[in-house]
């Protein structure tokens, strides 16, 4: 098992935000993991990047990233492109693609990534030396996966990729996170687009009032009354 996480819970003073989840993600696995506004997705991401205190089990191959800082667990594998991209807007695409290169000393690698950044978005390789805060919504959302990226993760944290996005970008960035996955690289994406998420995803748990809903394969849950009616608009 890639990662495993036993009983996590997380509180911000008083307010519970996560009590005792428990999930897993086996190598190059997709997996997402569904819920409305304050269900705790994106608390979830940030405990397992160590950007958010928790307690509870969090083990990565076996190993306990708890006490581990944000940057270590980077050194392990784990990459997280936060919701709303966290780009630097007035530098260059390629300078904020190279910042996620930032723990990597190895040349070749770095340039095999940024090559392999650029095979999943053409666009970026045009606007290299564009300033980001002139892209568009999705063109942001393709340089903050690419920034990822280029820290070689085995576990990829991607938060609401598809959020502010037009619809044709929206599908393409998909597309995108698809292949990154089928190159061998585990996803862990919190998503609002249930529609979208359990179209591309191996398996979905679904986080309310910060806790496991559901959980199940995307076939399983897609033909769920409950997530149809929830989830997908349909009666």
């Amino acid at each position: 098992m890639l990662l495993e996480i036993r009983d996590l819970s997380v509180a911000y003073g008083k307010a519970v935000a996560l009590e005792n989840i428990s999930l897993n993600i086996g190598e190059a696995e997709f997996v997402a993991v569904l819920g409305p506004n304050g269900a705790g997705k994106s608390t979830l991401l940030k405990a397992i990047s160590r950007a958010q205190p928790s307690i509870g089990t969090l083990e990565l191959r076996g190993e306990s990233l708890q006490d581990l800082p944000a940057h270590a667990v980077v050194g392990k594998g784990i990459c997280h492109c936060p919701e709303g991209r966290r780009l630097f807007p007035e530098l260059t695409v390629l300078k904020n693609l190279m910042l996620g290169a930032y723990l990597q000393r190895d040349k070749a690698e770095i340039a095999a990534e940024l090559t392999e950044v650029y095979q999943l978005f053409p666009i970026l390789r045009e606007r290299g030396a564009q300033v980001v805060s002139t892209l568009s919504g999705g063109q942001q959302q393709m340089v903050a996966i690419g920034r990822a990226l280029m820290g070689r993760p085995s576990l990829l944290l991607l938060d609401e990729p598809s959020v502010g996005i037009a619809h044709r970008l929206k599908m393409e960035i998909f597309g995108a996170i698809k292949r990154i996955q089928e190159r061998g690289t585990a996803i862990l994406m919190a998503e609002q687009d249930a529609q979208s998420a359990l179209r591309i995803a191996d398996r979905v748990y679904v986080l309310e009032h910060g806790r496991v809903g559901r959980e199940g394969t995307s076939a399983e849950l897609a033909a769920d009354d409950y997530i149809r009616q929830a989830y997908l608009g349909v009666a």
